[in-house]
């Protein structure tokens, strides 16, 4: 009876041994998904920060070229304001085809993507 008691005891411990390995495995691969997550919407933020600086730049000078060929440079930047305006309704109105729908398929592919498992190779 002894023998099997310890043989029981044995197994339950070597069980716990096994759910503390998995629970450390499943913290570390979480770990590693929401870091490369992260560093990839860093990335992300920053080409959009220069994109914009590049696009702000681009309309004043596109405002200014409009309003010298106009002789009225006022009326250049009503115009490029003008034309932001409406470029900003047109993504205002697809946002969801444009932009939240694919930035969830991007979230979702990179928190769920299959884990590579070196013992298997």
């Amino acid at each position: 009876m002894s023998e099997e008691f310890n043989k029981v005891e044995s197994m339950i411990e070597q069980l716990k041994a096994y759910a503390n390995t998995r629970v450390s495995q499943v913290k570390l691969s979480m770990a590693e998904k929401v870091s490369k997550l992260a560093a990839e919407m860093i990335a992300m933020l920053m080409a959009a920060l220069v994109f914009f600086l590049f696009l702000v730049i681009l309309s004043i000078a596109a405002a200014i070229f409009i309003g010298q060929w106009l002789e009225n440079m006022w009326l250049g930047f009503v115009i490029v304001a003008g034309v932001i305006l409406v470029v900003g309704l047109i993504l205002w109105l697809s946002r969801d085809r444009l932009l939240r729908i694919p930035i969830m398929n991007k979230l979702i592919e990179a928190l769920f993507e299959p884990e590579e498992d070196d013992e298997k190779n």
